[in-house]
């Protein structure tokens, strides 16, 4: 199956290198560029890609609004793509937001060709973006910058039980699927059952949400995820 891509960057030269790398792909076609999260928006709402790749800062519209405009579709809009945000280091906060939106995860702007194909792929296919570490070492640095809101989050986890709020702690300090499999001594099916009980349970879209979730609740405390 070929993966539909567009490309969302005010760069003109990131937009097209990152649009001619990812259409050099056998199993990846990029159906629109936009110069703005604005132009963003209106490009995918008419293509229907699978994976939108999303910078955050943007003239008109940034990314922030642009991917909670995806992912949050007005009545009568029924396609919502996957949103991968791209990014540097010195603007984690909007990241975390994008995060908290529905966004899949973040991809580093200096990212190796092959990082970027496999961030495509891997969040097409439904699991959240890159390595999980990644993802929770971004997040922890936001909440030691600024408290993050837990609107009746904590309340949420009180209906998983003890194995599952085990599992979604292992998550948020990183862990893959297969690390929580060897931590707990359970077969790797059996955490995936899990994953999946977690992400019906709390609403969440991926990984990176649960994640997110697991700070705002308070299960896991910035400098304690280890």
């Amino acid at each position: 199956m070929t993966i539909r891509v567009v490309v969302v960057d005010d760069q003109d030269m990131v937009r097209s290198g990152f649009a001619a790398l990812l259409s050099a792909q056998s199993d990846i076609d990029v159906v629109g560029e936009a110069p703005n999260g604005r132009l963003g928006v209106e490009v995918s709402r008419s293509t229907h890609p699978d994976v939108v790749l999303m910078d955050v800062r943007m003239p008109e519209m940034d990314g922030l609004e642009a991917a909670r405009r995806l992912l949050d579709p007005p009545p009568g809009v029924v396609h919502r793509p996957k949103v991968l945000m791209l990014t540097t280091f010195d603007i984690d906060d909007y990241v975390y937001e994008a995060l908290h939106a529905g966004a899949s995860g973040f991809l580093l702007k200096e990212a190796p060709v092959a990082e970027l194909v496999q961030a495509v792929r891997v969040i097409a296919a439904g699991e959240a973006l890159l390595a999980p570490s990644i993802t929770r070492r971004l997040i922890e640095d936001v909440a030691r910058r600024r408290p993050l809101p837990r609107p009746n989050t904590r309340l949420r986890l009180n209906g998983l039980t003890p194995r599952e709020t085990e599992v979604l702690l292992l998550v948020a300090r990183g862990l893959s699927n297969a690390e929580i499999a060897s931590t707990l001594v359970v077969s790797e099916q059996t955490v995936k059952t899990h994953m999946s009980r977690l992400l019906a349970k709390l609403g969440a879209r991926d990984r990176a949400q649960l994640v997110v979730m697991a700070y705002e609740s308070g299960l896991v405390a910035p400098g304690t995820s280890g």
